[in-house]
Parts: C-alpha cells; structure tokens; sequence
C-alpha cells in the first residue's frame, strides 16, 4: 500500500530490537509511529501493546490517533475498532496498558511483536526493568517515542545518553515534518519570541534542567551539585525506619532511611498501586533490613471498610513499630522536606523511580470554585513526594540546632535520635 511518511522514521520499516524517535512537538512521531504500526499489522498478523506509564482510562491512550489513521490510511475495512482493543481481519491484535499499575499482569503479554511506548519520557526505572524482559519473543521490538524532560529522566539515560545495543535513536522535530501546519508554526514562532528557554524545551526536544514549577527545584540542584546521590549501602549496625504515604487507587509510597549523625541516608524505596497492606509489608520482610519506626499519614488512623480496623492497629498487630507523623497543612510539611535535604543522601540505584518523582512533584494552577490557585499537582509524582514530606515532618531537627554534613563514605560521628 501507498502512504505519506516522514523520510525520517524510515527506519520503522527496518528491524531492530529498540526504534527510539525523541525530539520537540510537531515532528510528527506519534503520527509516524501510529501508521508504522497499522501498516505493519495489516501485512501480516501481530500482537501490538500500546502502552504508557498510566492509563486509568482508554482515552489517555493512542486508541483515538490509530482509530484516526485508520480513516485516513483507508484501512477501516481490515481493522474493527472496538472499545478497548483494535482487531485485524488477519489476526493483529492490538491492546492498550498503563505500565506503572499493570507491569505485573502485562507479563501474561510475553508474545507481544511490538510494544509501542508513548510518551516515554515519564517512564520509571522500575517500569523498564520489568518491561523489558517480558517482551522476549523471537524478533520482537520496542518502540519509544517522548518529548524529552529532564536529562536524569530513566528513559533519556537509557535510550539517549547510553543507548543499548541493537537500537536506532533518532531525533526529529517540527523541521523533519513535511506536513507541519502553519497554525503550530505561529505558536512556535510566539513563543520563541517570548521566551527562547521554553522554546528550545518545547519545539528543539531539549532537556531542561528543572521542570517549571518544580517544588524542590533549588534543594535538588544542590543534591547534584554536592554530589548525595550515588552508592548509599545499607548499615546493618543501625535500624531502617520507613515513610510512607497510603493508598488503594493511587499509589502508596515508602522511602527507607537511616540516621547516621546528622544525615539522613535514603538506601531504598518502594513503590506500588491497589495492592492490599499485607503486599507492603511482605516487601518489607523481603528486605534484608533491621527495621526501626514506621512513620504514617494521620490518616492511618482510619478504620477501613471490611477489617473495621486502621492501618496504624493492623501494622501493629503485624509487629511493626508504628508512629503517626504530625499533621501539618501542605505548604508546611514542604517546607520541613526542604529542611532536611541538605542533610539528605540518595542511593542511585534504590532510589531512582523516587528521585525522579521528586524532580517532577511541581505546583500547577488547579480551579476551585471557579477561582485558579497555585497548589501542587496530585498526579503520579505526588505520591512519592508525600512519602518524602512525611519525613521532613518526622525527621525536621529540633530549632536553633546547625546539622552538620557527613559523608556517607566517610566514617560518621554520634548517632542521631533516629537511631
């Protein structure tokens, strides 16, 4: 069949384990990606995943675009489009998940030839180091297409910075688009008058060095510059105590630290999503640590539909230690967060889906009773983020007392009251 392509993308007819397209808006790469796919799965019979970091719904999915290109590629007598799959009269199968909360259950999809992942730059470490295994069958490929963000981004590091064998990294922008419309080119041009920072983010694909509106901007340019984020091993003299932020349709999150002197030592994290408390507390016992305090949200305190019993007395009944962190509005608990970083170290490793929803927890103009105010954002970010405010709340040292800053490489002095 006969259809327009960017000259650039070429390379999706091509096989390789990894097709990687990156760059500004308005370089045509979901459009591109998108007819690779139809075209490709009307050749012959294919299981394709469509898949992001979150999808709580099929319209936060490229359903619409195929559905869309499947008019304009005049192809709609082969493929039945139906509410939450898109089927080939040849057998092609093409399905849509959310990596963050189905990682697990998108196992059952080893057979898949292709895996479509769009608007890659938000995707965690933790997400590739399970997707990427499961797609294992002979000749099947992983294709990745994102605007970048931040250069420490999982994705930007494992695809850009230090692409893996077997991959084509191409980057593409408004200038590769035969097709770009001059509507999108008075935008451009606008916004590169007033401001050529943005300009250069939005329509080049280049990386920022903070989000706009990034919360802990400031405290994590200081992170990098100082150097806390490396190898962060695990003191078996000295107890683990955990964070945490709950939930059942969101996210919980628990970041571990100890207390050596006046550093805080963040050695790991856990992340999940609708999984019962027992999940979190196996992963707990998973762990090789000794463990210290947990620290929750007041609202462990409630008591739960079913068990008629709240976290705080079920953790307990487990054999955990267990304190409920002070409750603080917002704005507060931010502000005793900022007061613990420089005090702070981060293993690399451990640590990387937090580090890098820290990075992106940002203020953002939410409406309220018809009135915009500029509050955080509640997204997939937010979490993690809360995690870490329950232990700026818990671990903000006493006022009128200078912290002072140790190594974790060199040996500490007196252990701090957490330990």
């Amino acid at each position: 069949m006969e259809a327009d392509f960017p000259r650039k993308l070429q390379f999706l007819f091509q096989p390789s384990r990894y097709k990687v397209a990156y760059g500004g808006r308005g370089g045509s790469k979901s459009w591109g990606f998108a007819r690779a796919l139809l075209i490709q799965g009307a050749q012959r019979p294919m299981r394709i995943l469509c898949a992001r970091e979150t999808q709580k719904s099929i319209a936060e999915s490229v359903h619409q675009l195929l559905e869309n290109q499947i008019v304009e590629l005049g192809l709609g007598g082969h493929y039945d489009v139906q509410k939450a799959a898109i089927l080939g009269s040849n057998g092609t199968e093409i399905v849509f998940a959310g990596l963050k909360h189905n990682v697990d259950n998108i196992k059952s999809l080893e057979g898949c030839d292709v895996v479509w992942v769009e608007e890659a730059q938000a995707v965690s470490k933790g997400s590739w180091q399970k997707l990427i295994p499961t797609i294992r069958k002979d000749g099947s490929e992983i294709w990745v297409s994102f605007n970048p963000d931040l250069e420490e981004d999982d994705t930007y590091q494992r695809f850009v910075v230090k692409p893996p064998r077997d991959s084509v990294v191409v980057k593409i922008g408004w200038q590769d688009n035969p097709w770009f419309p001059k509507v999108l080119q008075a935008e451009m041009e606008e916004l590169r008058g007033k401001d050529p920072d943005a300009f250069q983010h939005v329509w080049e694909g280049c990386c920022v060095s903070m989000l706009e509106g990034a919360i802990y901007a400031n405290e994590l340019r200081a992170v990098d510059k100082e150097e806390r984020i490396g190898r962060v091993p695990y003191d078996a003299t000295r107890p683990v105590h955990t964070f945490w932020d709950l939930g059942w349709a969101d996210n919980t999150s628990i970041w571990f630290a100890q207390a050596i002197g006046f550093e805080y030592r963040l050695i790991d994290f856990e992340d999940g999503s609708q999984k019962p408390l027992a999940h979190y507390l196996k992963r707990l016992q998973d762990r090789p640590y000794i463990y210290g305090t947990d620290y929750l949200p007041h609202d462990a305190r409630a008591r739960q539909l079913g068990t008629g019993r709240s976290i705080e007395e079920l953790m307990r009944a487990a054999g955990r230690k267990v304190q409920i962190v002070p409750m603080l509005s917002v704005a507060d608990g931010i502000n005793a967060a900022r007061s613990i970083f420089p005090q702070c170290w981060f293993d690399r490793e451990k640590c990387a889906d937090g580090l890098q929803a820290l990075r992106r927890y940002r203020y953002g103009e939410i409406e309220k009773l018809g009135t915009k105010t500029r509050e955080p954002l509640h997204d997939d970010s937010s979490h993690p983020a809360d995690a870490f405010r329950m232990l700026g709340v818990a671990l903000k040292p006493p006022k009128g007392k200078e912290p002072k800053k140790e190594s974790p490489h060199r040996p500490a002095g007196a252990y701090g009251w957490m330990g």
